[in-house]
């Protein structure tokens, strides 16, 4: 049995209002309010429940590259839609790329995709740029099961104990990471406490206590992430 499970995502913002309505354009699915402020976008009638996305609101802005981001498909063969919404395209297809990198309102940077045969819209990778990606992947399949798969350059993970899409990409990148993510993910414990991670090469960020019940973590890479015990 793999220690965790994949839970869901978290994007932080420093404009809810905007960014809320905008990745509902996005991903579709229904934008909860929460008394403190922050918002969950849970997803569309069909779509697992691991999709849910929530909304953090921060008081630092965005600096620095996006080195976690999705890959959506889109609905229509072009992201006008999105555009409309607020996104800006940073990069048309062409070339060695058949997709548009797109960033939301705040600059976070995704990838939309068009529409293809036996394919929904929404997102279907979470990825993650990484200086050694064969060691992240092979690290997180370590944590929530699935299996490793290799492409030209990337490595990828499947069927990881949760995880809602067809992939979790894993990219090379020369540089290492700097900043904490706008975007990252949570787990859910098997164990009562992340004993199991930390002994794996994970490390404690943060502790329970306060005004939360659960670890930040960070991977091997220094990614950021939250593990909340199992439920009562």
């Amino acid at each position: 049995m793999t220690p965790a499970r994949f839970k869901d995502l978290c994007l932080d913002t420093n404009d809810r209002a905007v960014l809320g309505p905008f990745w509902r354009q996005v991903l579709g699915g229904t934008l909860v309010d929460l008394d403190n402020g922050d918002a969950r976008l849970d997803p569309a009638p069909g779509r697992p429940a691991n999709e849910a996305m929530w909304i953090n609101v921060v008081p630092e802005p965005r600096v620095g590259k996006t080195r976690v981001h999705l890959d959506v498909r889109l609905a229509e063969p072009e992201p006008t839609a999105l555009v409309a919404a607020g996104a800006t395209v940073r990069r048309q297809p062409g070339g060695d790329i058949g997709w548009w990198v797109l960033a939301d309102p705040e600059g976070n940077e995704f990838c939309a995709f068009p529409p293809a045969t036996d394919t929904r819209p929404g997102a279907f990778n979470l990825v993650v740029d990484c200086r050694d990606p064969l060691a992240q992947a092979q690290w997180w399949a370590g944590i929530v099961g699935g299996t490793v798969g290799k492409g030209k350059r990337a490595y990828w993970v499947e069927g990881a104990e949760g995880f809602p899409w067809v992939y979790w990409g894993f990219n090379p990148v020369p540089e290492p990471k700097t900043v904490k993510n706008r975007l990252h993910w949570d787990v859910t414990l098997v164990d009562p406490d992340p004993g199991a991670l930390v002994g794996a090469g994970a490390v404690v960020l943060r502790e329970p206590g306060g005004d939360i019940r659960w670890w930040v973590l960070a991977d091997p890479e220094g990614n950021e992430f939250c593990a909340f015990p199992p439920a009562a």
